[in-house]
């Protein structure tokens, strides 16, 4: 049936042992826990987000992770793929080699959604821990509507 058919991916990376650095896959988490439609994937991508194996015929992924841009702790930043290339100098997420080649790979197998946002968020605390500083765990049900408006204007009425 078409209308079950995955349309959007939200993918949350990160290491859950540097705090802050794990944003992503808290806030996947989070997702998982509440009410989400049937055509929306929600992967916790970790700390080796492979996203080939995950991904397929999707028409927009949705990637969370840290991103080191110099902003107040907390900030949230809409980015493209090109926004996290390697070779500007631009933001810098701190997944960005291994999103930039699975994104690369999806290209290279003709297996590339329509659209892809990185959702990244200002770390505050890159440390060993688990717990995310307290200006992040403020910001989750922030960064979950940020997700959610990225998907719901694309939601059949």
């Amino acid at each position: 049936m078409e209308e079950s058919k995955v349309r959007f991916a939200v993918v949350g990376v990160g290491n859950l042992l540097l705090r802050d650095e794990g944003i992503g896959v808290h806030v996947a988490h989070a997702l998982q826990q509440i009410d989400i439609p049937h055509n929306v994937k929600i992967i916790d991508g970790g700390t080796s987000p492979d996203l080939p194996h995950y991904l397929k015929d999707i028409d927009k992924l949705i990637i969370i992770d840290a991103v080191k841009a110099g902003g107040k702790p907390g900030t949230i930043y809409r980015l493209h793929p090109h926004d996290v290339n390697t070779e500007s100098e631009r933001i810098i997420s701190l997944h960005e080699l291994g999103l930039e080649q699975s994104l690369r790979m999806m290209r290279l197998i003709g297996n590339e959604p329509k659209e892809t946002v990185i959702i990244g968020i200002e770390p505050k605390e890159i440390d060993w821990g688990t717990g995310l500083s307290v200006e992040l765990q403020q910001k989750i049900p922030e960064i979950i509507n940020v997700v959610l408006s990225e998907i719901s204007p694309q939601l059949p009425d």
